[in-house]
């Protein structure tokens, strides 16, 4: 049987040797970084399984692809289905009704109704509830697909011999740039901050006219801040209008966020291919699976499944590149 060597143990990659491993097939994987952490990019995902509000300003594959993946998810770690509440501020209400305009799969509530699913956000008197997404914890997620992977045989490596090179699926990310020319790095910034004076159980979106803002519940009192799309490749500090932007969000979605302490703080490069959407090339011996874009969580399945499709049927998915594989 075919040994694969899956490099790289982001989202991706372990999405990909996860899905493998349920096919049956058999599985190494290498990443000189070491087990999940923060020098990955996945690490400071959001982890909101959302298809139906990135719609708004994604392609349709993201909409239609992205919606398995909660049931890919929950059988693996687990999955908050508590839906995503999106709201504006008044002199942003014009960019609400945009965003109903160009997406589907939510209702509309008043502020009755957004104080009823939560509480400790009720300043908003019109919102948008999609009842069927859900998140997860990003980390956990992580963590848990490399438990699942070791229990079941696979071996994980920080170095990789050159004769391992033969049948390996390229997961890397931004590093494969050598090879993906096309790829770019899209440079995103976020906040972890502790707020025990606030709880929310479901991620908030708050409409803003340069960038979607979000707010995802971690738990305890622990609240994601994101995220900055900026064309980018700077990666090294956090810019001083991202940092209020986030925190001026959490602040308009409750006060409270202003006594919030800051825990962390995650810039990392995205990697995207100039449409935004995932691909799969073939080239050689090596399968390359990237470009998830700010779609990691959601895509990262269908992705995996398009790559076992490919490395055990010969069979090519709609991810495949058919124009350079």
């Amino acid at each position: 049987m075919t040994l694969w060597s899956v490099i790289g143990s982001g989202v991706a990659g372990l999405a990909v040797a996860s899905e493998l491993v349920a096919r049956g097939a058999r599985v190494q994987v290498f990443d000189p970084g070491g087990p999940p952490g923060p020098h990955g990019c996945s690490w400071w995902a959001g982890g909101m399984l959302a298809p139906w509000c990135e719609f708004e300003n994604a392609e349709e594959p993201v909409l239609r692809l992205g919606q398995s993946a909660i049931d890919w998810w929950a059988d693996r770690t687990p999955v908050q289905r508590r839906g995503t509440i999106v709201v504006a501020n008044t002199r942003d209400l014009p960019d609400l009704r945009r965003f109903a305009r160009r997406t589907t799969g939510f209702v509309d509530i008043d502020r009755g109704k957004i104080t009823q699913l939560e509480p400790d956000m009720g300043s908003f008197g019109k919102g948008l509830f999609f009842e069927h997404e859900a998140h997860l914890n990003p980390r956990q997620a992580l963590q848990d697909l490399s438990r699942q992977l070791k229990e079941k045989g696979v071996e994980f490596h920080q170095k990789l011999a050159p004769a391992q090179l033969e049948n390996a699926i390229d997961c890397r990310g931004l590093p494969a740039r050598e090879v993906l020319h096309d790829l770019r790095g899209v440079k995103g910034e976020m906040l972890v901050v502790r707020c025990p004076d606030v709880t929310l159980t479901r991620p908030v979106r708050l409409l803003h006219p340069r960038m979607p803002l979000y707010i995802v519940p971690r738990g305890d009192g622990i609240y994601m801040l994101g995220a900055t799309m900026i064309e980018s490749e700077d990666s090294s500090r956090i810019t001083a209008r991202s940092m209020l932007e986030l925190l001026s969000a959490a602040y308009s979605v409750n006060p409270a966020f202003g006594e919030a302490e800051v825990l962390e703080i995650g810039v990392d490069l995205r990697p995207a291919f100039p449409d935004n959407l995932p691909r799969i090339r073939r080239l050689g011996r090596t399968i390359y699976a990237n470009g998830l874009y700010r779609h990691g969580y959601l895509l990262a399945p269908a992705l995996a499944q398009g790559v076992a499709d490919l490395a055990l049927k010969n069979k090519h998915s709609e991810m495949v590149d058919e124009d350079r594989a």
